[in-house]
């Protein structure tokens, strides 16, 4: 009689369980995902101006609208890789500012190919779209510098369908390579019972 190890089973069952457990999930994370990008979209057709958000769940839900913040001072300039409205490399001049009230906003000013453009702009009322940071990318660009590229989200990944295929394959792969195991034991020696 060929006998399954139980322990080896159980462990391999347990991990197959897991693998497809974490495959559903990606599923719900790709709903999740799908319906995220969908608020995103239609946010980023609303033209009402939002407040620059207080916490960061409140700046979850303000991504991609129309937001003002007043720069009442310049606490930190920092230049980043970032694209043009032209789709041209370059540099993002950011700003980090104070605001009256009190808290602090990060305001992409625009862009250049030169890394110390717009060292000038020392504060003022800044309109934008708020990009995940989150940050004011200006619209208008200001300190005379050019457009960014505004912020998209169909720059999101959403890859969990993939992540939730390759569970299922990694359970489906567990499961055949235990079998070809338990085979290759039971053929190993014929007719003695294994434990």
């Amino acid at each position: 009689m060929r006998r399954v190890p139980v322990f080896a089973t159980l462990l391999v069952l347990a991990a197959v369980a897991t693998m497809i457990a974490l495959g559903f999930w990606q599923i719900r994370r790709l709903h999740e995902k799908e319906a995220l990008l969908a608020h995103y979209a239609a946010a980023q057709a609303t033209s009402a101006e939002v407040p620059w958000p207080a916490d960061a769940q409140a700046a979850q839900a303000a991504l991609y609208r129309h937001a003002r913040v007043l720069c009442g001072k310049v606490l930190d300039r920092t230049s980043i890789a970032g694209r043009s409205a032209r789709g041209e490399a370059g540099v993002a001049q950011v700003a980090d500012c104070a605001l009256p009230g009190g808290g602090t906003a990060r305001v992409v000013l625009g862009w250049s190919r030169q890394p110390a453009a717009g060292l000038g702009w020392q504060g003022g009322e800044v309109r934008g779209i708020l990009a995940p940071g989150p940050r004011l990318v200006a619209d208008p660009p200001l300190a005379g510098l050019e457009a960014n590229a505004p912020p998209d989200p169909a720059e999101i990944p959403n890859n969990h369908l993939a992540y939730a295929v390759q569970w299922f394959l990694f359970a489906l792969t567990a499961l055949v390579i235990y079998a070809l195991a338990l085979r290759k034991r039971w053929n190993a020696a014929p007719g003695t019972p294994r434990t």
